[in-house]
């Protein structure tokens, strides 16, 4: 058996009690943020809870994707668009790779003009 600790704890409620203890305005005024946030508005919150299925993945939290996609399922997601979220997610990460190509492209071509002779 290893004795190697994982990368990621498990998140338990004393953990998150021991955060609150530690500063209690900061985590007072995030919970009170994020109810807010993921309340029902002008977009409902199960299309909020989609939203952050998505950027979860972009962010790579694991804490988030479980989460979100947990408060995603109890609004009323299916499967399917939870995973349609992860889709979109994807193609906007590798859109911003792509897109964003044109920078290296640009030095190329700024640099190989440096080396010409005059």
């Amino acid at each position: 058996m290893s004795d190697e600790k994982p990368v990621y704890p498990q998140p338990t409620r004393e953990l998150a009690e021991q955060r609150r203890q530690m500063a209690p305005k900061p985590a007072d005024a995030f919970k009170a943020f994020s109810q807010s946030v993921f309340a029902d508005g002008a977009l409902a919150s199960k299309v909020k809870q989609l939203i952050a299925v998505a950027v979860a993945h972009v962010t790579q939290c694991p804490y988030c994707i479980r989460g979100h996609t947990k408060a995603a399922l109890q609004h009323g997601a299916t499967a399917q668009e939870i995973v349609e979220a992860i889709w979109v997610a994807a193609e906007m990460r590798a859109g911003a790779a792509y897109a964003h190509s044109t920078l290296a492209l640009d030095t190329i071509a700024h640099e190989s003009s440096l080396k010409e002779p005059l």
